[in-house]
């Protein structure tokens, strides 16, 4: 449970950075994002599963 805390924690530190560093960038992205087909949206986040759980697998392997 701890692990799950932590990871929360900081997905929610990476993007506090974001919102507070470059908020009008937000902006930027979303119309970015907005005008991608939906099949590149989907695929950009299969990609970011994959990383996310090649990250966790190499996170435990480590020892974490």
């Amino acid at each position: 449970m701890g692990v799950v805390v932590l990871a929360i924690g900081l997905v929610l530190v990476v993007e506090g950075l974001v919102f507070a560093l470059a908020p009008s960038r937000i902006e930027d992205m979303l119309a970015l994002v907005a005008r991608m087909p939906v099949e590149t949206r989907r695929l950009i986040g299969l990609g970011a599963i994959a990383i996310g759980v090649m990250l966790l697998w190499l996170a435990r392997g480590l020892g974490a």
